[in-house]
């Protein structure tokens, strides 16, 4: 770990582009805002007339709100990136709202590999006794993995108490103490590792899921193409979106963490790392945009809500899958709430 008594490097003696940093992230930003506000919003809006029967339902909930929160950090970002405030807010945004942002991103994580849990044990394994399946026991779980995620990441909100100067833009690793320095580190590996189990949790549930399903549906119904169609697009669907808005980001955030709080690197890496983070995390951000849209095509509770909230009609299952044993209903309602 490097020396975190040493004064880490400085955005003053070394400064970005501004065209970039000002203006080009800021205005993505901005659409994705405003996009993910509106689609959240709605989301909201649908999941409240969505009763918590199912556990993947109370993880889906919990998914809106941590999407919602990181929507309403936004506005602060692209505010003090463009130099559009007082410098005070951007030491706002070191010390607040990109803690807020960062806790709901993970949090977010973390019930998507939930909610493949689930899914896997529903499918794969639909006659295992699991407790952690009951709703009671989803709710409390939702709660430990929001206490856990403000326990590692509040510190770095906390302990980002140095002495603010009066410039823009502020170095918000210069803003915290050796230990807020040394905790940003350390949760920040934290977090990246957080991120990969998660990732190969998926790729291994959804990898038995897919085969589970297949089998299952080829001896019952051997013709039925559009079901595989249909469960293998709603797998490649999710990992999709996870593989294109959070890979790249946690790829690049350890280089970039390392080059904030280690005076080795050079100013020509600095820059280099900036703006991968910088526009890796846009592509963080814009889950907020392309999870409603999950909502939509994989839930179907959820989806047969909207419609009926907009007064649309909604669309039956096929009198084929109507005549279907029990095992089989299970099944296409599990791909159904994917």
């Amino acid at each position: 770990m490097p020396n975190t008594t040493t004064s880490p490097p400085s955005n003053q003696t070394c400064p970005p582009n501004p065209f970039i940093t000002q203006q080009l992230i800021p205005a993505l930003y901005l659409v994705v805002f405003a996009a993910g506000l509106l689609l959240n919003s709605v989301s909201a809006w649908v999941f409240l007339a969505v009763p918590s029967s199912k556990s993947f339902v109370v993880y889906l909930k919990n998914i809106v709100v941590a999407d919602f929160v990181m929507s309403l950090t936004f506005p602060f970002k692209i505010l003090s990136d463009s130099r559009l405030g007082p410098w005070q807010l951007g030491v706002f945004v070191c010390r607040v709202s990109a803690v807020l942002f960062y806790i709901n991103m993970y949090v977010s994580i973390v019930f998507f590999g939930l909610i493949g849990f689930d899914r896997y044990y529903k499918i794969v394994k639909p006659l295992s006794a699991s407790p952690a399946r009951s709703v009671s026991s989803s709710k409390l779980l939702s709660v430990l993995v929001w206490l856990a995620i403000l326990l590692l990441a509040v510190p770095n909100s906390i302990l980002t108490n140095q002495r603010a100067p009066e410039v823009w833009p502020p170095s918000c690793v210069a803003l915290k103490s050796p230990l807020g320095r040394a905790w940003h580190e350390a949760s920040s590996y934290i977090f990246v590792i957080v991120f990969w189990l998660v990732f190969l949790l998926l790729v291994g549930v959804y990898t038995a899921i897919t085969r589970k399903i297949f089998r299952s549906h080829l001896r019952s119904q051997k013709k039925s193409l559009s079901f595989r169609k249909k469960s293998g697009r709603n797998i490649f669907s999710i990992m999709l979106v996870f593989v294109v808005c959070f890979v790249p980001y946690h790829v690049t955030r350890i280089p970039y963490t390392q080059s904030q709080t280690n005076p080795s690197y050079g100013c020509w890496a600095r820059k280099t790392l900036l703006y991968a983070k910088e526009f890796s995390l846009l592509l963080s951000a814009s889950n907020v945009c392309l999870d409603p849209v999950i909502y939509f095509f994989l839930c179907r509770p959820f989806r047969d809500t909207l419609c009926k909230k907009l007064h649309l009609p909604v669309q039956a299952p096929p009198a084929s899958e109507t005549s279907r044993t029990k095992r089989g209903q299970t099944t296409q309602e599990s791909i159904d709430t994917l």
